[in-house]
């Protein structure tokens, strides 16, 4: 093993080992990838490559689109569009098996096409839906199990944050992975249905059904739906028809969500403040993250780490599909005890160069490899959506949470394979655009 290849082993069982240690993610990326790049190439150029670095990120429009959809996902959620979708969807599927879990999916999916943040998904949600669920006696794992893994839509129906982060690193198109993300979405929808169709026939006590609401009802919950539909329509209208770039379509997100919500009386002047102060502190946190990945990216280029582990792998008497299983299984155990985003950051730069050398269609992975965080989402010992549902929902304890989340993730592993092995599913609105 050369020198070049020694500091690069080294340098990321250290990255690994300080975020174990809880060290922030920026700073175990940067730090590692500062002094590496000093050892093997100087000092000097290193702190050039640190004063660089953030100066033009922070500094290029593209990323504004960041900070653009951050700042629509938080106003949507300050206007209370959550909770329209779930009365809607419930007063239509409320009555029917597992029904209030459905709608609760489909909420989620929902809120997402105009979130883009899991996390906020699943939070917003505990809120909307778990008290409905526990008022007709839902079971509490079941209930948090659904929320949990409605929540993690957040980050593949677009426009997700994760897309973006992916498309910034790879250099790959923004609008192509959110066209690309749609009917994987829907697919996931389908398939927790009928993971909740199979649970209701198994243990209908946990599923009670609710009450079927009237024909006035059902058509009175879809006359607040505009709003939702219309953002939908005008952010991803815009960028499937050609209209406007994808950063153009987060600033008309952003000034679509504002004037709704200025217009039907939901947010007022501190409720703007409160949330452009929220979206300001997430964006400097992910902008943190992402000029230290670009750091790191060069630390790897330095030591020619990519080529060699894309030469390894190359080299393994598997088929290209049997070698992307193998990182599709590593993403996984590594989304159980790593933030998902700091696995993309962390990883992306190792292993996209051999996806393309495979000839893997890098939208098409940039599809599987969000799909594949999000098993991590929710996935034991650690899932950052349980622990936050937790932390919101003190008498609902993790074990029953992480029981209530098995049977989806068993979903979620059926719909990995048939990506997997059916690359078109992401691929066929792409195709079309062309």
């Amino acid at each position: 093993m050369d020198e070049a290849t020694l500091v690069a082993t080294v340098g990321c069982i250290a990255v690994i080992v300080l975020m174990l240690m809880r060290v922030p993610v920026a700073i175990c990326l940067g730090s590692v990838a500062v002094v590496g790049f000093g050892y093997l190439v100087g000092w000097t150029p290193a702190l050039g490559i640190l004063i660089d670095s953030p100066i033009r990120t922070v500094t290029n429009f593209n990323f504004s689109v960041i900070p653009m959809f951050i700042l629509m996902g938080v106003l949507v959620s300050a206007g209370g569009m959550s909770r329209e979708l779930f009365r809607a969807a419930n007063a239509w599927l409320g009555h029917l098996p597992g029904g209030m879990a459905m709608a609760t999916v489909f909420a989620c999916g929902g809120f997402a096409a105009i979130n883009g943040s899991s996390v906020a998904t699943a939070a917003t949600m505990t809120h909307v839906a778990l008290p409905e669920m526990r008022r007709i006696g839902y079971d509490p794992g079941m209930s948090a199990g659904v929320i949990a893994a409605g929540g993690t839509l957040g980050i593949l129906i677009p426009p997700s944050v994760m897309f973006i982060l992916y498309a910034i690193l790879t250099e790959t198109d923004v609008a192509t992975l959110f066209i690309a993300g749609i009917i994987p979405g829907i697919l996931t929808v389908a398939l927790y249905c009928l993971t909740i169709q199979i649970l209701y026939r198994a243990k209908k006590s946990w599923m009670p059904r609710g009450e079927r609401a009237s024909q006035h009802e059902r058509w009175d919950s879809l006359k607040d739906v505009w709003a939702t539909i219309l953002l939908f329509v005008l952010v991803m209208g815009g960028i499937y028809g050609g209209f406007v770039t994808v950063t153009e379509a987060a600033g008309l997100g952003v000034l679509g969500a504002l004037i709704i919500g200025i217009a039907r009386r939901r947010l007022t002047w501190k409720v703007i403040v409160d949330a452009l102060v929220e979206s300001l502190r997430t964006s400097a946190a992910i902008f943190f993250i992402l000029v230290s990945a670009f750091l790191f990216q060069y630390f790897l280029a330095v030591t020619q780490a990519s080529q060699l582990l894309a030469g390894l792998l190359t080299s393994l008497p598997f088929s290209p599909i049997g070698i992307m299983m193998v990182i599709m299984a590593f993403y996984i155990l590594a989304g159980m005890f790593v933030d998902g985003l700091a696995v993309i950051l962390l990883t992306i730069p190792i292993f996209f160069p051999v996806v393309v050398q495979l000839g893997f269609d890098p939208i098409w992975f940039g599809v599987l490899i969000v799909m594949t965080v999000e098993i991590g989402l929710i996935s034991p010992p650690i899932g950052m959506i349980c622990f936050i549902m937790n932390n919101m929902v003190r008498d609902i304890s993790l074990p029953q949470i992480y029981k209530g989340v098995l049977p989806f993730m068993g979903a979620d592993f059926v719909r990995l394979a048939l990506l997997l092995f059916f690359p078109e599913i992401a691929l066929f609105l792409v195709h079309t655009m062309k």
